[in-house]
Formats: C-alpha cells, structure tokens, sequence
C-alpha cells in the first residue's frame, strides 16, 4: 500500500489540504493563466476556421476583407454576451447554467449534453490534427501509428490533468507562448511586407462585391458570402470556456473572468482576422497535402529572405497549440459534467473531487470517450470535424437566447437593459444562422450522427435523473414517518442523555441526512439485539463536491453546524427512548477515509463496539443501479473488516 501511494503521489501529486482556506489561491487561476489554460481552444481554431472560410469563397476571395472584418466583429459580440454570463452566474457552469435557470431544465439538459460531446470531440479533434501535422515530418511508413500515437498523448494529458488545473496549464506554458508569439511575428512580418497591397484591398473589394451583384444577383452575392461566414464558424469555438469554469478562477471571479474573456477576444480576432488578411495579401492558393497557414508562412518566410529552420518551427507550434486545446477539453468536459451531477442528470460520482481537487471521474471519461472516438474514426481529421461542428452553436445559440429571455423580464428593474439585449440579441441571430447553415451543410456528410450521439446522452441523462427523483420520492416518505419527532427549537432546549459507561456494548451507525434510513436502521437493531447495547453513537461524513468547493462553503459555520445537526437528531430520538448517545461528523473529498478515520477514533474510546449501517437493496437491481449508487456502504465493511472490526449491514428495500 505504502509502495502504490509513493507511485501515485509520484504521477499525480500529494494529496492538498482542503481545509486550509488559502489552497484555493494557489490552485485558482489569474487571468494570465486562465487566458493560456481556456484559451488554447479559441486560439486553435485559427488554424481551420480562418481556411474553410475563405475557401468557400471560391473564386470571389477578394471579399474576404469583410470575411476578416466579420470574424473579427463576431469574436468581440460573443465575448461581450458571454462576459454577461460570467455576471450572472460567477460559480461557472457557462451555458449549460444559463439554460437551466434561465429558460428551464430541459433546455439546461440540451445545453450541457451538446457541451460533453463537443469537449470530448475538441480533444478528439485537436489530437487527431495536431497528431497528422507531427507525422508530416516522419516517412509515410510510420503513419500506420498515428492512432497508437494519439492514445499515448491522451494519456499522457489525463495524467497532467489528475494532477491539478494549474499544474497541466503550466506544463503548457511555452507551448501556448510560441504559438502566440511566433504567428503573431508571421502576421505583422507578412502584413508589413506587402503594406502597399492594404491600401487597394477595401476597393478591389467593393468592385468584386459589385461584379458579383452584376453577375449573380444581389441575393445570391449575400449568400454566398454568408455561407462562407458559416462554414468558418469553426473559428469561435472555444470562447464559451471561461465562463463554464469561472469557479477555476482567482477572486474576484467575476473581473478575472471578464479580463481573461477580453484577453481571449483580442489574441483570436488578431489571429483569425490577421490569418484570413494574409490569405488575402499573399494571394493563397490550395495546394495537395497542405494548409492554406503553412503555404502562406512558407511564401512569407522565402520571400523576406528568413531562415528556412523557421517554417518547421512555426509547424511545430501548430501541432503543438492542437494539443493544448485538447486540455481545454479537460477542463471544460469535467466542469459542465460536475454541474449536471449536482443537477442529478449524471451519477453523482462525477461531482465528486479527488485529493488534488479535481473532478477525477470526468477526466477519466473525457479521455476514456475521446480513446474510443478516435479508434472509431481511424483517427481522420475530416470524419471527427463533421462530428464536431454544430453543438458548440447549439450551445451558443441557447444560451444567448437565454441571455435575451433574461434582459426582456429585467426591463424593469435594470437600468442598463436595453444594450445588454441588444449585444445579446445579435449574437443570438449571428449563431443561430450558423447552426443553421452548418447543419444543412453537414447534415448528410455525418452531422445527423453528431444529433444522434447528442439524443443519446439527453436520454441518458432523462433517465437517471428520473431513477433518482423516484428513489428520492421513496426516502423522503421515510424521512417523513420520522419528521415529527424533530424541531429545531427542541434540539436546542434538549438536554442529550449522554454516554457515561465507554466501556459496554456500543452500537456505532454510519448516518446521513437521511433520518428515515439511519433510523430504520437503530430500530432493527434495537428489535434483532433486545436489551444488548447501552451506548449508541452516531457517524456521518460530508463529502466535499464541486459544488461545495466552488461556493466555500465548508470555510463557513453553516457547513459544519449542518453536519452536527444530523447527528444530534438521531441523539434527539435517543434520548426520547432514555438511552445514552454521542454524535462525531467529519468531512473531506473521500467520504469512506472520513468515515474510517471516525471509525478508527470511535474504536479506542469504545472498545466493545460493532458497527452498523443500511444498504438500499432494490426490487429490480441491476448494473443501472450499481452504476448510480456508489457501494460506500459495502466498502465500509470490508476496510473495517480487514482492521479486525465488525460490522453489519442491514437492508432497506426500496
């Protein structure tokens, strides 16, 4: 054991101390960081977005100044609506929370599941790119390992994010800062370059804009350029990552949140529109095997006359950004998971935290998803964009609409409405026409199977939060028995018997929340052992989830005092029965270790002591049911018995 925590500690880190207020300093993140951790995604889209939208233009690419001045425009008004989420909802959970509480459940369950699959899609994609741009520079022989070579880099990103947000961000560090750094030098080298072509572009744009008015029709010029404005939609992704992970962020979230927003804004419409302004400069043209990006930066790099090492590098940083916005993804995927665990549409093991602090469980199954996607798709690119491109304006698209909903019931009491709706508004007609030509653009090229897979997970969802809202329905009729014997203001005025004799029979339960369970529980004891314990005390353990992390709850009052509230009912019911009680609660990420660690206290201050606890058995049990019930209780017993302790463990049908 002491050999495998070694290992652990090793690859993922020791373990942090959650009870130490400062911790979420050092884990939280300033909006440096969390530009280069959540902007990675944004930043690689330039390398797609910008080229599938001038190539759309087909021959009529001298419009594409617009395209530029378009991208660039649509950057900064997605920004903006989104730095509205950041106000409204500073505990994150982006457009998924929007949704939910803003038009309703349903529409939240539609938000978040097109948000899951489009993060394990983005790490699937940014892989899979990044993965071919390296392998250009090995022989063709060594191609039949990409997929092999991508699965490694999976893991490998896993590992760096079990390790802790910050960790993985600043692992990443250069790597962002040289993609930034040298396409940013590319750009102004390449505009600089051929200065004097700027000033002809606005005319030569507004006479092809003419010829083809001319030409087509006024209409089918619009069109056109409009479908083009679509297919490079692409380009936005990834804005919508800050606002889903505001809890990441260091205090005030809500400025932090916006700086990084802002940050994001700037580098990918330079980026983007500077990338598309280049095509048009250096007069880009397709060729076999190659990027539009890396035609145009091996034109700039000859032409200026700079090293030839330079083109490789620049590549290199390419394949490189590809693997960081696949870290978007795991920092993204978990966060939105954790959010609809706490809303019970997943299990709740995906709420959960590990003893680095993160959401362990949903960074296993982004990468686990993201492994078996691209063994699917053999690893191409193009089969895995089809796949990726309409659920992030699905998301969008909900949650400005939401956004919308907000500002027009606010009209009364905010005085700022109007311009809130209106940014709103047009970002809302921006994305929703972009989802909707993308998704008759793609529909039969496999965009019917992006809505399938999303249908699945909805239906998922649909049913395990119907599986615990039925079992809730049952326990609360339990509770509901016992609901009568305890008020508050008697718990206050009540004097507890309490335990005098450590050295008699005791009965130890584990407890939670629960009365009607903790107490079907004591009463079977009470019927099975007549007249054999003389003690009785009472265990419960918080677990500290996402949710209670991100809103500091157990750095207050309120948290502990409701845990010894648990416990000091039960001891309330003891009392009514003349019998001497005592109540321990602790709390931490592992609810068993705190459990155990109670356990093992309770053991040296009561000697002759057995422990109890109830097991939901259920009519129809299954693997479903397994699934979504963690076996807290079962692994109780066996840590229990393996220490020489006894415990037993009586049903409680449901």
């Amino acid at each position: 054991m002491k050999k495998a925590s070694l290992i652990k500690n090793i690859l993922f880190g020791r373990p942090l101390n959650l009870l130490n207020p400062k911790i979420k300093e050092h884990i939280a993140l300033v909006s440096i960081m969390a530009w280069l951790g959540l902007g990675a995604d944004g930043l690689s889209s330039s390398l797609y977005g910008p080229e599938f939208a001038y190539l759309a233009l087909g021959s009529h690419t001298k419009i594409a100044i617009y395209l530029s001045f378009a991208t660039a425009i649509t950057v900064f008004l997605i920004a903006l609506s989104y730095n509205q989420v950041i106000e409204l909802f500073p505990n994150g959970g982006g457009g998924y929370k929007v949704a939910t509480h803003l038009l309703g459940p349903y529409a939240g369950l539609i938000s978040g599941s097109a948000l899951i699959i489009d993060y394990i899609l983005t790490i699937a994609v940014s892989i899979a790119s990044g993965t071919d741009a390296l392998f250009n520079l090995l022989p063709v022989e060594y191609s039949s390992h990409k997929v092999l070579a991508e699965i490694f880099i999976i893991v490998i990103l896993i590992t760096i994010n079990l390790r802790g947000v910050k960790e993985s961000i600043i692992i990443l560090l250069p790597i962002f800062a040289g993609f930034f750094l040298t396409h940013l030098a590319a750009i102004i080298i390449g505009i600089t370059y051929h200065s004097t072509g700027i000033i002809n572009i606005l005319p030569e744009a507004a006479k092809e804009a003419q010829s083809m008015s001319n030409s087509i029709g006024l209409f089918a010029a619009i069109a056109l350029f409009l479908r083009a404005y679509s297919l490079g939609g692409g380009t936005y992704t990834g804005l919508e990552a800050v606002s889903n992970n505001v809890n990441m962020l260091a205090e005030p979230k809500i400025r932090t949140g916006k700086l990084t927003m802002w940050y994001m804004a700037i580098s990918l419409a330079i980026t983007a529109g500077g990338i598309i302004l280049l095509f048009l400069l250096w007069n880009a043209t397709p060729e076999p095997g190659k990027t539009l990006n890396g035609i145009v930066f091996n034109n700039i790099i000859n032409e200026v006359g700079l090293s030839k090492y330079w083109l490789p590098i620049i590549l290199f940083f390419e394949a490189a950004i590809l693997f960081l916005a696949a870290n978007t993804g795991f920092l993204g995927c978990p966060a939105v998971m954790a959010n609809m665990a706490v809303d019970k549409w997943l299990p709740r093991q995906f709420r959960e935290l590990s003893n680095r602090l993160v959401t362990q469980n949903g960074i296993l199954i982004s990468g686990i998803a993201s492994i078996i996607i691209l063994i699917w798709a053999n690893g191409r690119v193009s089969t895995l964009v089809i796949l990726y491109s309409i659920n992030v304006f699905l998301t969008f698209s909900m949650a400005l609409l939401g956004l919308c909903v907000y500002w027009i019931r606010s009209r009364k009491i905010k005085s700022n409405w109007w311009s809130k709706l209106t940014i709103a508004l047009i970002g809302l007609i921006a994305c929703s026409f972009i989802l909707l030509i993308t998704i008759l653009e793609k529909f039969t090229d496999g965009g019917w199977l992006t809505l399938l897979i999303t249908a699945c997970v909805i239906s998922f969802c649909i049913l395990v939060r119907k599986h615990y809202h039925d079992v809730g329905v049952k326990l609360s009729s339990a509770d509901t028995i016992f609901a009568s014997h305890f008020k508050d203001s008697d718990l206050k005025n009540q004097t507890l018997i309490e335990i005098t004799d450590k050295s008699a029979k005791t009965a130890v339960f584990f407890v939670t929340k629960h009365l009607g369970v903790g107490l079907h529980t004591l009463l079977w004891v009470r019927k099975l052992f007549p007249h054999v314990y003389k003690n009785y005390v009472f265990l419960t353990a918080g677990e500290v989830d996402s949710e209670v992390f991100a809103k500091d709850e157990i750095y207050n009052k309120k948290y502990r005092h409701n845990l010894h509230t648990i416990v000091e009912k039960y001891r309330y019911f003891c009392t009514e029965h003349n019998l001497p009680s005592e109540g321990l609660f602790s709390y931490g990420v592992d609810e068993i270790k705190e459990l155990l660690k109670l356990a093992e206290y309770v053991q040296l201050d009561y000697p002759d002591c057995v422990f109890f606890a109830s097991k939901l058995v259920f009519v129809d049990e299954s693997w479903w049911t397994r699934l979504l019930h963690n076996n807290s209780v079962i692994q109780l017993q066996r840590e229990l018995h393996l220490n020489g302790s006894q415990m037993v463990i009586l049903p409680m049908k449901i």
